[in-house]
């Protein structure tokens, strides 16, 4: 591994034990034994280890040692998104607009792939957001819209699409948008995916796709992101 191409032995280990595959080949060796089979110090290879962790490549527990996990884009997109609105908040707007871009652009594809246990689950989540909207007292049903995103979009096989709605929905929770919305606006989020779900579950995908649309308008109109374009 002299041409490491991260310059991480341990990554470049990842790769070629992926690659070769092999029974069990998710359960990884410890950071003793790679550091003998790579020559690598073992205080290299942890510092290694963090950051694929942190990219969400490997898990590690007590018990189990260093395990390879599926690929998942959304950790490496939040890494770097939640430097980037730290720093500089109003980069939030810009990758609310992308998120945006990308729900509509895959909207089509991804609603056609929805299994009818698909549209039940939406129905639910509806019925759990109004519940919560409609009792005594108000809570605003943060999670549910999170959900009800991310499961329209979830047959997709494209990570990367899926990682970077994940991403929005983190940075969203970050910008504190899920701790306070007025409630008329809340009422018009819920009728929108009200609308969504409708669509999805009778095939008219085209009327689902104008209700999403508008939909994506609303966080504009909220007073505490009078400037942050397109993010709902």
């Amino acid at each position: 591994m002299a041409n490491s191409r991260f310059e991480s032995e341990f990554l470049d280990f990842l790769i070629a034990s992926a690659v070769e595959g092999g029974e069990d080949s998710d359960r990884l060796p410890s950071l003793s034994a790679l550091s003998q089979e790579l020559g690598v110090s073992v205080a290299r290879l942890r510092e290694q280890l963090e950051v694929a962790k942190a990219l969400g490549f490997v898990d590690v527990r007590p018990r189990t040692g260093i395990r390879r996990l599926p690929y998942d884009f959304a950790p490496a997109v939040w890494q770097s998104l939640s430097y980037a609105i730290a720093t500089e908040p109003t980069l939030f707007q810009p990758f609310a607009l992308l998120r945006r871009q990308i729900e509509l652009a895959f909207w089509d594809q991804a609603v056609r792939l929805l299994t009818p246990e698909d549209h039940q689950e939406l129905q639910s989540l509806m019925e759990q957001a109004l519940s919560k909207l409609n009792g005594t007292p108000i809570r605003i049903p943060h999670s549910e819209h999170r959900q009800l995103h991310i499961t329209i979009y979830k047959r997709l096989e494209n990570p990367f699409v899926l990682g970077l709605i994940e991403a929005y929905w983190a940075a969203y929770e970050a910008a504190g948008f899920n701790l306070y919305a007025d409630y008329n606006y809340l009422q018009d989020v819920w009728n929108y995916h009200q609308l969504m779900v409708n669509a999805i579950c009778s095939g008219d995908f085209e009327a689902g796709y104008r209700a999403l649309l508008e939909h994506t308008d609303l966080l504009y109109h909220r007073p505490e992101a009078m400037n942050l374009p397109n993010g709902n």
